[in-house]
């Protein structure tokens, strides 16, 4: 059986590795049922260039005895500053700006209990290279995620869990179709607004499809977006040069492989909104929006949406993801009345300390790894009453963090070792 297989990790440490890994990084995520785009070369490269500054590349190429590629953890390590102390962190590469979902570990099926106990006897053996690891929006439906919690389970760490939902709107074999999975009120509204609208104005949907187009789109895009959260006395996201910089790389890669949905709707030959979504198999998810407020009245997004799922129905697209929240979805009426609302689970491991935990459809891994009795987080040894106050200040930073990702710590008086 696959899982009796003796596999071997092959850590990648630069962009330039990762280019020759990406056709077998292509043909295995394939393979894997539940990949998204977000594990990607095309979203996670230029996410590394935009967001990786200082932090240090671990990919594992996880082998068998055939030197086939059976599974990829691409993961990276970040120091992240817990006054009083500096923590090494293992996490997803793609983790820590915000703007990734779905983060996960493709494995091909059937070697998914040979790679998570590989996995974590790796953590364990280069326990050294950190601290704290964690593993964030894996998502619910992942097998790696099963395994590992499995596996976890099997080396007595103790857990919790707990769910929170998301919105993922399940579209029709066709428009029509879809129109009468919703409301009569809601088909009225979309032929209406879209009436109305080319009654005042001078009406142009436009979708990216050339290379050349790219920046203006962009630029329209960041400023629909400033303009949008300007109002609200807020910047925005879209105003960093890293993220913009993410944001045109990103497009042109996933332009070159029929991956990109990244609409605008003009007005008399003024874009008034825009959308950045991002193709994967039958799935479209929802990045980033944007919409002049001056014509909020005129419901653009909502028309624009309406014109999008029109097009994206009859090119075969079944599935669209809002990514971790709701607020796109209840601007848009036509989607949330035949949306489906799915929960996710968020598990908690305790000594050696590890938690398991989803953030709308994704979960997240945290382990810490002790070195001695005496505890060491980067190199600075702590006594039972250091560690009690350092888990109080971790433990606020924790409740405080508005995506519940700050660092959970270990429980005073665990056994300081890696070993089950």
């Amino acid at each position: 059986m696959a899982s009796d297989q003796n596999l071997t990790i092959v850590a990648h440490e630069s962009l330039e590795s990762l280019e020759q890994l990406r056709p077998e990084w292509e043909t295995l995520l394939g393979e894997y049922p539940p990949s998204t785009i977000f594990s990607t070369y095309e979203w996670l490269v230029p996410w590394w260039r935009a967001f990786g500054g200082a932090d240090r590349l671990l990919v594992l190429a996880v082998r068998d005895t055939s030197s086939a590629l059976v599974g990829l953890a691409p993961l990276a390590v970040t120091v992240r500053q817990a006054f009083p102390f500096s923590l090494r962190v293992l996490r997803m590469m793609g983790d820590g700006s915000h703007d990734s979902d779905n983060l996960d570990l493709p494995v091909r099926p059937g070697f998914e209990e040979a790679f998570s106990r590989s996995l974590l006897d790796w953590m364990q053996q280069n326990s050294g290279l950190w601290d704290v690891c964690e593993l964030n929006t894996l998502p619910v439906n992942s097998s790696s995620a099963t395994r590992l919690s499995a596996d976890l389970a099997k080396r007595k760490w103790r857990r919790v869990t707990s769910t929170r939902p998301q919105t993922v709107v399940e579209l029709a074999e066709s428009w029509e179709a879809y129109l009468k999975k919703i409301s009569s009120k809601e088909r009225g509204k979309i032929g209406l607004r879209t009436r109305r609208l080319e009654k005042k104005f001078e009406v142009r949907i436009r979708r990216c499809s050339e290379e050349a187009e790219i920046e203006v789109f962009l630029q329209a895009l960041f400023e629909l977006h400033g303009k949008h959260w300007q109002q609200r006395g807020l910047p925005g996201t879209l105003h960093s040069p890293a993220r913009r910089q993410f944001y045109g790389e990103l497009a042109r890669l996933l332009l070159a492989r029929r991956r990109l949905e990244f609409w605008i709707l003009e007005l008399n030959e003024k874009p008034v909104a825009a959308q950045f979504g991002l193709r994967y198999q039958t799935t479209v998810f929802s990045l980033q929006e944007g919409f002049n407020p001056e014509f909020a009245p005129d419901s653009v997004g909502y028309v624009l949406r309406s014109h999008v799922l029109q097009q994206i129905i009859a090119e075969g697209v079944r599935r669209y993801d809002f990514l971790g929240g709701t607020d796109d979805a209840a601007a848009s009426p036509q989607a949330v009345s035949s949306c489906a609302t799915q929960c996710s689970g968020r598990a908690d491991f305790h000594p050696p300390e590890v938690a398991l935990r989803t953030n709308g459809l994704s979960c997240r891994v945290l382990l810490v790894s002790f070195h001695s009795p005496a505890c060491s987080f980067s190199r600075v040894r702590m006594r039972s009453a250091e560690l009690r106050a350092t888990a109080r200040v971790m433990r606020s930073e924790l409740e405080s963090s508005p995506r519940n990702e700050a660092i959970l710590v270990p429980s005073c008086g665990v056994s300081a070792s890696m070993s089950s």
